[in-house]
């Protein structure tokens, strides 16, 4: 492969993160794996040099300021740049707001904003250097719009977009993607939030999710472009989703 990039990807254990580690990899990039769930990334990483693929992965908590550089310094140290950087990290208990679950309110800020622009933070210095880099943001369609049940997780994902427009719009020499997807095949419903809704939101998904590959190769298209081209954003959700 000609354009061979250093990628790095958040929350790379599963879903949508491993989805895309497994294409980016197999279009021949190289693939820097980071989660809190070491185990399933080093099998995760396996599976990857056995299809022929070449991958790093480290420990990474993207609600740790720390965690982060570390992760975007061990990558930068070994592979002498950074291409991309994939937001993917993100969780969602859903209940509604006089649930008062504000601990789980804090945890969606944490990970889903504050993580993203913990990974903007630590990248950005190295683009800036290189003259170079993509920002790959993964946002929701709850970023387009707002549902029961779902008030601060659609508050997080429309300030990622939020966010990431003002990377766009800052960055001459930088690239920046939001993708949006709609009901998709992963664990993000299956941890937290009103049981009630949990369970409503697990139907849904049973019935109308889309593959997380599908979001994968969304994320390959955008990064695949010519370095003059800027894919502003890319929603990808089940057709029959309302």
């Amino acid at each position: 492969m000609t354009d061979r990039k250093i990628v790095l990807i958040t929350g790379a254990s599963s879903g949508i993160g491993a989805a895309t580690a497994r294409r980016l990899a197999a279009d021949g990039h190289h693939v820097v794996l980071g989660a809190r769930r070491v185990d399933r990334l080093a099998a995760l990483a396996q599976e990857i040099r056995d299809a022929g693929g070449t991958v790093d992965h480290h420990e990474l908590d993207v609600t740790d300021v720390d965690s982060v550089r570390a992760f975007v310094a061990l990558a930068a140290d070994a592979h002498g740049r950074i291409d991309v950087l994939v937001n993917n990290a993100g969780v969602m208990p859903l209940s509604r707001l006089d649930a008062l679950r504000v601990d789980e309110w804090n945890q969606m800020i944490d990970v889903n904003l504050r993580g993203t622009l913990h990974g903007i933070a630590a990248v950005l210095p190295h683009m800036r250097t290189q003259g170079s880099g993509h920002v790959v943001n993964v946002a929701s369609t709850s970023g387009h719009r707002v549902d029961p049940t779902a008030a601060v997780y659609c508050a997080t994902k429309f300030a990622v977009r939020a966010l990431s427009e003002g990377l766009r719009q800052e960055s001459q020499d930088i690239r920046v993607t939001v993708i949006s997807p709609g009901f998709t095949h992963s664990e993000l419903a299956d941890h937290g939030g009103d049981p009630d809704v949990r369970a409503a939101v697990q139907a849904a998904t049973k019935q109308l999710a889309i593959p997380a590959s599908a979001v994968a190769d969304a994320i390959g298209y955008a990064i695949g472009q010519p370095v003059n081209v800027d894919v502003s954003e890319i929603i990808v959700r089940p057709t029959a989703q309302g």
